[in-house]
C-alpha cells in the first residue's frame, strides 16, 4: 500500500502505554491540531476546541478526574476534545473568511445563517449531537494526524465529563466529548485488533 493516508488507516492502533520521557513541543501540538481542524463540520460551524494538557500539574489533575488512568500522565500531552453545541450566530464569523477568499458569496451567507437557525435553534438535543459530531471528527482526524506523524494516541470516554468541565473551565454551552493521548508509544503495545469480517457489517442497496 503505497498511500500514506491509506497506510496510516490500515496501520493505525490504540496506544495504552507510552514513553513517559517522551515530549512534543509547542510546534508539533499546534500541527497536530492544525490538522485536526481540517476535519468536516456542519455549516462550516467548526465548533470544537482542543485543551492540551501536557504539564505535570495538569496532567495529574486531569487523571484524577479521568479513572486514574496511567496514559495520561505517561503521553506527551492529552488533548480533552470539546465540542460546543451548534449555534448559527457563529456563522458570519466562521463565512467571513470563505466570502473574503471569494469561494463563498456574500449574499449566501444569510442563507447558510437561516438554513443553520432552522435546524437547531431551540432543538437543545440536535445542538448537542452536532458538538459531538464535530469533536467526534476532529479527534478521528487527529489520530490519524499522529499516526502519520510516527505516534501513537489513545481516545478515551473513562472521565468524569462535569469535573473535567469544571477544573479546565468550560463554557455551559461546550461539551468535553472525549480524551485523547498521543505520544510515543512503546513497543509493549499490542498489535492492531483483528476487524469484524465486512460481510458481517456491509450491506449493498
Amino acid at each position: 500500500m503505497n498511500n500514506p493516508i491509506l497506510t496510516a488507516i490500515d496501520e493505525r492502533r490504540t496506544t495504552n502505554l507510552f514513553d513517559p520521557s517522551y515530549a512534543l513541543d509547542d510546534a508539533q501540538i499546534s500541527e497536530l491540531v492544525r490538522l485536526a481542524t481540517k476535519a468536516p463540520t456542519s455549516f462550516n460551524l467548526q465548533n470544537w476546541r482542543f485543551i492540551a494538557v501536557r504539564s505535570p500539574e495538569r496532567k495529574a489533575e486531569l487523571r484524577a478526574v479521568a479513572w486514574d488512568q496511567v496514559k495520561i500522565t505517561d503521553s506527551a500531552v492529552t488533548f480533552i476534545v470539546v465540542g460546543q453545541m451548534a449555534d448559527h450566530r457563529t456563522l458570519a464569523d466562521r463565512l467571513a473568511p470563505l466570502v473574503a477568499a471569494g469561494i463563498m458569496p456574500a449574499p449566501m451567507v444569510g442563507g447558510w445563517e437561516g438554513a443553520a437557525a432552522s435546524l437547531y435553534d431551540d432543538q437543545p438535543w440536535r445542538q448537542r449531537d452536532e458538538a459531538v459530531r464535530s469533536a467526534i471528527f476532529g479527534a478521528t482526524t487527529l489520530i490519524y494526524a499522529a499516526q502519520a506523524m510516527g505516534l501513537g494516541s489513545a481516545p478515551m470516554i473513562g472521565f468524569d465529563p462535569e469535573a473535567v468541565a469544571r477544573h479546565f473551565e468550560l463554557a455551559e454551552t461546550e461539551i468535553p466529548v472525549l480524551l485523547l493521548s498521543v505520544g510515543r508509544p512503546t513497543s509493549e503495545n499490542w498489535p492492531q485488533k483483528p476487524r469484524r469480517p465486512l460481510v458481517q457489517v456491509l450491506d449493498f442497496a
